[in-house]
């Protein structure tokens, strides 16, 4: 009996353990990526190197970045009021236009003849933030070491992380749908269209709601006030 639970519990800590060196190994896959996206976005999805741990890892750590950099940023090159800051806000404000935009992905790929599974969709993604926690942490600090003048060197390496994450999302897009560069453009453009298309929807639907909510709401008070 004692010998059988000390297998079971062996071969759980096993699992256990391949569990965190595949998750170790996936994450910092995420290094090889954006240095070598072609081959990196095909081997992410295909050879299934990358793993959703290590994705929702770098999508948390990205949307950290962003509330450190609103808040830890010399004010000379950020105008952020501090004191009005919702950090909630601020990472919804992020994360919610993120997964729209995955999700219209996912769907208009049907019309593209897209191979690419949600899931792969949204590892790419998230992968393709990488450039912005690896240049904007440090751009922080160094915020906070620099004068005014200086500030064009700031400037350039805070537009080198968008532009990097802006072509890794390009690449990765292409990588995930096995497109051409040219459909995948297109495919772009589409996305973000639809994107637009289902935040109109889910405006209105709330909209509708909240008026719905409000008659109702109404009506109860109007009926208690005739009654009692």
């Amino acid at each position: 009996m004692n010998s059988a639970k000390s297998l079971t519990d062996g071969m759980a800590s096993g699992e256990r353990g391949a569990g965190w060196k595949r998750y170790k190994a996936s994450l910092k896959y995420g290094f090889y990526v954006i240095f070598h996206p072609f081959d990196g976005f095909w081997d992410l999805v295909h050879e299934q190197r990358g793993s959703l741990m290590a994705a929702h890892t770098w999508l948390f750590l990205f949307l950290l970045t962003y509330v450190l950099r609103l808040l830890l940023t010399n004010f000379q090159f950020i105008t952020a009021p501090i004191q009005y800051i919702n950090i909630y806000e601020q990472c919804g404000s992020l994360l919610f236009p993120f997964l729209v935009l995955c999700v219209a992905n996912w769907a208009l790929s049907t019309l593209f003849d897209g191979k690419g599974r949600f899931k792969d969709i949204y590892m790419a993604m998230c992968y393709a933030l990488i450039p912005y926690v690896l240049i904007q942490l440090p751009l922080i600090l160094v915020s906070n070491m620099i004068s005014f003048d200086e500030a064009a060197y700031y400037q350039v390496l805070g537009s080198a992380s968008i532009i990097w994450c802006v072509f890794l999302v390009f690449v990765g897009l292409m990588q995930v749908h096995d497109y051409t560069p040219g459909k995948t453009l297109i495919f772009l453009f589409f996305t973000i269209f639809g994107a637009l298309v289902i935040l109109f929807l889910i405006m209105v639907f709330f909209s509708l709601l909240s008026d719905a909510v409000g008659f109702f709401v109404s009506l109860y008070r109007e009926i208690a006030f005739r009654l009692y």
